[in-house]
C-alpha cells in the first residue's frame, strides 16, 4: 500500500469537485486557510460549477480530479463536498499518474467512493472534513487540526472517554488496516471490483438522513455479505439526521448491536467520525490499533 510523503511548506495543493457543487465562498475560504499553512493552493477548472445537483458533467468532474492525479507537483487533493456523484469518476480515471506521483486525497461522505477505489490500487488516503468543514469551523478547529498534524507528519492518537453513551460497546482489542467509511455508499459498491475489504481489517462506518430500517438493512447486508466474519474491529461512528423509529425492535444503536451480538471482535459506537463538526480524520488503507476498556476507547496509527 502506497502511502503519500508528508507535506512541506509551499508544497502545491489542489481543491476539487468530484461530486456535488459547492457554494464557491466556502472553497475560497478554505483555499485561504491551506495557504495559511504554508501551501501554494489551486483550486480546480471546475470546482465551482454547477450542473443540476453535481460541479460540472461527468467528464468535466473526471477530467479535473485526472489532471489533478497526474500533476507531479501537486501533493494534496482536498475534495470540496461530498453530496453524490463521486461513483460516476471511477471508471473514468486512472490512477498511473497518482502511483508515480503519490499524494494525499482528503475527503468523506460520498468521497468514500474515491477512497474504496483508490485502497483497490495499493494507495492510501485521509477520510476526514472537507471545504464546508474548514470554512465553517476556521483554521482552529480540533478536526483541521489534526489533518493538518496528519499532513505534515505526526502519528493518530485518539483517546476517547467511555460514558453512558458507550454503554453497547464490546471490549477488546483490534489491529488491522482501516478501511469503510459511509455505509451507503460503501454497501453501493459491494460486488463491484471496486470494494475494498482487507482481511482482518478494521472497518468504520457512519452515515447521515438514512432512516433506521435502512441502517438496519445496511447491516444485515454486510453481515450476509461475509463481512463481518472476516474483520478484527468495527468502529461505528455517528449517525445524524434522523429518526428513532419506534416501530423497530430497538433504537438504532441498540439495533447495530443487536445484529452483532454473535461475533467476538471489539466494537465502539459514537466514535468522532462522520457529518458532524468533531470529525476525526482517518488514514484509510493504513493499519490501525483499536482498544475498546470500560474507560477509554484508543484509536492509533502510526504513519511517519
Amino acid at each position: 500500500m502506497i502511502q503519500p510523503p508528508k507535506l512541506k511548506l509551499n508544497d502545491k495543493a489542489i481543491i476539487v469537485s468530484p461530486a456535488g457543487n459547492i457554494d464557491s465562498l466556502l472553497v475560497y475560504n478554505t483555499a485561504s486557510i491551506l495557504s495559511d499553512w504554508g501551501l501554494d493552493v489551486a483550486i480546480s477548472d471546475n470546482a465551482l460549477t454547477k450542473a443540476g445537483r453535481f460541479s460540472g458533467t461527468v467528464e468535466d468532474r473526471a477530467s479535473d480530479l485526472q489532471q489533478a492525479l497526474n500533476d507531479k507537483d501537486i501533493k494534496m487533493i482536498l475534495c470540496s463536498r461530498g453530496g453524490y456523484g463521486a461513483i460516476h469518476l471511477l471508471n473514468k480515471v486512472d490512477f498511473v499518474g497518482l502511483k508515480r506521483y503519490p499524494k494525499w486525497i482528503i475527503g468523506y461522505s460520498d468521497i468514500t467512493a474515491l477512497h474504496s477505489a483508490l485502497q483497490k490500487n495499493g494507495i492510501m488516503s485521509i477520510h476526514g472534513p472537507m471545504a464546508k468543514h474548514f470554512s465553517e469551523e476556521g483554521i482552529n478547529d480540533p478536526s483541521v487540526i489534526s489533518t493538518k498534524s496528519i499532513l505534515f507528519g505526526e502519528n493518530i492518537h485518539y483517546q476517547i472517554t467511555v460514558n453512558d453513551n458507550y454503554s453497547i460497546n464490546k471490549n477488546g482489542e483490534a489491529k488491522g488496516v482501516l478501511f469503510g467509511g459511509n455505509l451507503a455508499v460503501m454497501c453501493g459498491l459491494l460486488g463491484t471490483k471496486l470494494f475494498y475489504a482487507p482481511k482482518n481489517g478494521i472497518l468504520f462506518i457512519e452515515d447521515i438522513g438514512e432512516p433506521p430500517y435502512k441502517i438496519d438493512r445496511f447491516i444485515n447486508q454486510l453481515k450476509l455479505s461475509g463481512m463481518f466474519d472476516k474483520i478484527s474491529g468495527l468502529i461505528v461512528g455517528i449517525f445524524t439526521e434522523y429518526e428513532e423509529d419506534p416501530n423497530m425492535y430497538y433504537p438504532l444503536r441498540e439495533t447495530i448491536a443487536n445484529t452483532l451480538r454473535e461475533y467476538s471482535f471489539p466494537i465502539c459506537f459514537n466514535f468522532p467520525v462522520g457529518h458532524v463538526t468533531k470529525n476525526y480524520p482517518l488514514v484509510t488503507g493504513k493499519e490501525a490499533i483499536l482498544s475498546v476498556t470500560n474507560n477509554n476507547i484508543n484509536f492509533k496509527q502510526k504513519l511517519y
